[in-house]
């Protein structure tokens, strides 16, 4: 990490410096962070967006699909003229047009088991925008397996579900100890069936966001063994704790 930030990263990041709880030292943390988002959807695309203009050092995107005009209500990185691109190439493109200096990696596949661990490993914070609970459940395995950081998000309809581990930590509660693998179904997860209004997939992805910056810079407090609980439609904010078994 350099000593000093440049004239040029001094009024990129000016609004953020003077923040006594950031200044020089907390932006250097993000300037040499990695992070990983898994699905650039309605999730990942606020959250990419959000941390690349915060001066993130380098960000992954791994996304098999394409842009379909279904996603453009809540998919803030992509416009009409994107409908059939690929996602990763699409969202990399445009958030190096917001921020040049942040290195953006591209993985144009899913996560499954042949390829989380080595893809997962070179990141500080993985960020789960995925929309099934197989992969919810296979990244919350390995970032336990890796002792890495994770923060998770679902949304339907005005809802959203926010959880942050730090599995260094061996106290900390895993997603299995919230939801239960065999009572889960991926119809929870299911906008095409169910809905979701797109302001609520920018509240969770930006939330999602905001505590990734958090655990870099080591400030406020977390949601260790809570899930944070949003209800849009009759602005109920909640915490709830659960405890690892």
């Amino acid at each position: 990490m350099k000593n000093s930030l440049s004239k040029s990263q001094i009024e990129r990041f000016s609004r953020q410096l003077v923040l006594k709880n950031i200044g020089a030292e907390g932006q250097k943390k993000i300037l040499s962070s990695s992070i990983l988002i898994v699905g650039v959807g309605g999730l990942g695309c606020p959250a990419a967006e959000n941390l690349v203009r915060a001066g993130i050092g380098t960000i992954g995107l791994i996304d098999n699909d394409i842009v379909n005009l279904s996603n453009i209500h809540r998919q803030s990185l992509f416009s009409s003229k994107d409908v059939k691109k690929l996602k990763v190439k699409v969202a990399a493109k445009k958030l190096k047009e917001i921020n040049p200096l942040t290195k953006i990696n591209t993985y144009k596949s899913n996560l499954n088991k042949n390829n989380i661990e080595k893809i997962i490993k070179n990141y500080e914070i993985i960020i789960d925008g995925s929309d099934n609970f197989k992969t919810k459940f296979l990244i919350n395995d390995y970032c336990l397996k890796l002792k890495k950081k994770l923060i998770t998000g679902a949304i339907s309809k005005f809802d959203g579900h926010v959880f942050t581990f730090d599995f260094k930590d061996r106290k900390t509660a895993s997603l299995k100890n919230f939801y239960q693998e065999e009572q889960i179904s991926d119809d929870n997860l299911n906008c095409e069936f169910d809905g979701v209004v797109g302001t609520t997939a920018s509240i969770v992805g930006t939330t999602q966001a905001n505590e990734a910056l958090k655990m870099i810079m080591e400030i406020g407090k977390n949601l260790k063994n809570q899930i944070l609980i949003i209800d849009l439609l009759n602005l109920n904010f909640r915490k709830v704790r659960f405890k690892k078994k």
